[in-house]
């Protein structure tokens, strides 16, 4: 996953304040799996889209 990406996702879900603040490493088991749920929904809508 892209940084950029992340970044978005991260700011998307709420949790972009903990990255800047203490890095990624400070994100909790649970934002981080929600940040890659995300990532999944996005990508199989990008794949239905080009489709």
């Amino acid at each position: 996953m892209s940084e950029n990406l992340k970044q978005e996702i991260a700011k998307e879900l709420g949790v972009y304040d903990i990255v800047k603040q203490a890095g990624w490493g400070a994100v909790s088991s649970r934002d981080c799996g929600n940040m890659v749920t995300r990532a999944i929904e996005i990508a199989e809508r990008s794949v239905q889209n080009n489709s």
